[in-house]
């Protein structure tokens, strides 16, 4: 069970993906990792600070379960922040499986591992 568990502050408002523009540039034309059950995209951005996005395909079971998965991904996210590199926009994609804190975490941890954002 290699999950990291640095956890840091609150989840900031800033700290957001939101405008439908610039989650549609990752997609289009930010850098792609994946692992099982999950792919994130990254880009660079002009910020002293990352900001991500979380995505759940429609097909994921009902709106608890997306919820749910959705709570996990962002506080695998807030654990794992403080050893980020920073100035990037992430989108993390999650697809149907395994849904439990333990396994976002490790998923997202190899995702940042691959992207070459992690500084542990």
């Amino acid at each position: 069970m290699g999950t990291v568990l640095f956890k840091t502050g609150r989840f900031t408002c800033e700290e957001h993906v939101k405008r439908s523009e610039d989650i549609q540039n990752l997609f289009k034309n930010g850098r792609r990792v994946s692992t099982e059950g999950a792919k994130m995209f990254f880009i660079k951005n002009d910020k002293q600070y990352n900001r991500i996005a979380f995505a759940v395909p429609r097909g994921y079971g009902n709106a608890v379960q997306r919820n749910r998965c959705k709570r996990y991904s962002r506080e695998a996210y807030r654990y794992i922040k403080a050893h980020l590199n920073t100035g990037y926009d992430l989108l993390l994609l999650v697809y149907p499986g395994k849904n439990s804190f333990s396994t976002r975490c490790d998923q997202f941890r190899n995702l940042c591992k691959k992207a070459g954002l992690i500084s542990i």
